[in-house]
């Protein structure tokens, strides 16, 4: 077997016993349940040794299709099946729309398992914004504790197509309970029945593991069939994997004279995000021009829902929210990060951004309604146009941090918190590359109070082989401008006609890019 051209040999062994001591887990999207982005823990990569001369690719591991989702850390899992049963690892876990999920080994790129669930739907309902198969489309979730994987598995079988939620053992890869198929209904307004339909509805955003629940959010395949799409939130209870009571639909109008649907939840692959309190926040998609009223209809808006999901507890609707529904401009294009607790009078906060590229700083308690008159949030600010999604530091100052992604650029901004809660630009990056839809996906890395490096990858450029490339900006330096600190090929994408929306991991001194049929490992060259 060879990876990256060399040949597996004692290697393995050497590194298979590796401590997991003060080593960083990377169990969910973004890090966080706040989808922060940043892991605070860093302890080899800094701006100065993440250059060309120090910093490199190590492993380029081949995979049978497709990665929408975010790969996934855990260090010291023993592994408990498969050739290398007996031997303990540090593994990147990453799931494919082949139906594959993946255990390999973060130092040598060894696949430790790779058990697969099922043919993957083909082509739904003709959307071409995603792969020619559709299987596992989003970034699975990890319960450390409990060593489980929650992943989510879109099957075929004839024209029958399915989604299945498994629990899945981190060292054998194996279920340890019975798959959950999901099944789902809720009352209309009118007293109607709706049914959650697999055929018509993608599970597009990150899976959410919180207060002993997994949750799940839902979209459409290209806003196709809308007449029978929705925007669904389902849970069910971690261990069992029983379905919960309730769920949140989020448009419960009966048939309207358009046919016309949706309010989805897919967010560009962002997980739902949690607050102190408990409750859960999602941003919805677009629907029939109209037919907003905040109630039955919950469209184009940031959306708070208690864990049970049995109510609504806030919201906050743009203003201009039937032009967005018209134009398809969705401001469910981007997920909203919940910021961790504050000084001063607006402890919690909370922003978003979507199509139109205006980020949204939020009063999390109180997220401002919906007004024809104005936006009742504490800032609007333009970044670009957003299928993208924030992430967040604190400063050596001391100071929050929100690194916004739309457009083409890194854009920086300082949370002030006196006299009142606002964002202050501070500088923004270099152009990315890109020629998909625009705004990409970040994380933070810190070495230390002062030692931040943002990560980024671009969309393909559309030119020859569709390469991605990984990029890492240093925030400290520059005045106006961050300087690009490194730039290298990261992957493939050969699918133009669906965005790359993915997410670079950083962990323990390396860096985790998963796109086409492959997994790049980048670090430090020894």
């Amino acid at each position: 077997m060879r990876i990256h051209g060399k040949t597996l040999t004692s290697a393995i062994i050497a590194f298979a016993c590796l401590t997991a001591a003060a080593q960083v887990t990377v169990p969910t999207y973004h890090y966080d349940n706040k989808r922060t982005g940043w892991n605070s823990h860093e302890t080899s990569l800094t701006p100065a040794n993440v250059t060309t001369k120090s910093f490199g690719l190590l492993h380029t591991v081949a995979l049978d299709d497709q990665v929408d989702g975010q790969p996934l850390v855990v260090p010291g899992v023993p592994i408990t099946a498969g050739p290398f049963s007996g031997t303990t690892h540090d593994v990147v876990y990453v799931a494919t729309q082949g139906n594959t999920v993946y255990a390999i080994d973060v130092h040598t790129g060894a696949i430790l398992l790779s058990p697969n669930f099922g043919t993957p739907g083909s082509w739904p309902l003709g959307c071409n914004n995603n792969g020619p198969r559709v299987g596992i489309t989003s970034t699975p979730v990890i319960d450390r504790a409990a060593a489980i994987l929650y992943v989510m598995v879109y099957t075929q079988t004839g024209s029958v197509r399915d989604y299945t939620l498994h629990a899945l053992d981190l060292g054998s890869l194996t279920d340890k309970v019975t798959p959950q198929p999901v099944a789902a209904s809720h009352t209309l307004s009118s007293g109607a029945t709706f049914n959650f339909k697999a055929n018509y509805q993608r599970q597009r955003p990150a899976l959410l593991l919180h207060e002993g629940n997994v949750y799940a959010g839902f979209g459409s395949f290209c806003d196709f069939s809308a007449n029978v799409s929705r925007g669904w939130l389902l849970g069910w209870n971690a261990p069992t994997l029983t379905p919960l009571p309730s769920n949140q639909l989020n448009d419960l109008q009966p048939r309207q004279s358009s046919g016309f649907f949706l309010s989805s939840i897919w967010m560009s692959g962002f997980g739902p995000a949690t607050n102190e309190e408990g409750d859960i926040l999602f941003v919805t998609g677009n629907s029939n021009p109209g037919s907003y009223d905040g109630v039955s209809n919950i469209q184009e808006s940031v959306v708070k829902v208690s864990a049970t999901l049995a109510n609504v507890l806030d919201l906050f609707t743009p203003k201009d929210q039937v032009f967005l529904d018209q134009e398809d401009n969705d401001f469910g294009s981007g997920g909203v990060l919940v910021l961790p607790d504050q000084p001063g009078a607006t402890p919690h906060l909370a922003v978003a951004a979507g199509k139109d590229g205006n980020l949204y700083l939020m009063d999390e308690d109180n997220l401002g309604g919906f007004s024809p008159h104005r936006n009742n949030v504490l800032g609007t600010y333009p970044i670009g146009g957003c299928w993208c999604g924030p992430s967040y530091y604190t400063a050596a100052d001391g100071t929050g941090r929100i690194v916004a992604s739309g457009g083409n650029n890194v854009s920086l901004y300082q949370v002030e918190t006196a006299p009142k809660a606002a964002l202050k630009f501070l500088k923004g990056s270099n152009s990315i590359p890109g020629s998909q839809n625009p705004g990409f996906f970040t994380v933070v890395s810190s070495n230390g109070p002062a030692n931040q490096i943002i990560w980024a990858l671009s969309h393909p450029t559309g030119s020859g082989d569709n390469p991605i490339y990984l990029y890492a900006f240093d925030p400290n330096s520059g005045n106006s401008t961050m300087n690009t600190i490194f730039s290298a090929k990261a992957g493939f994408w050969p699918n133009f006609t669906g965005n790359s929306n993915l997410v670079p991991v950083v962990a323990n001194g390396q860096v985790f890019v998963a796109s086409h049929k492959t997994l790049t490992i980048f670090g430090l060259r020894q």
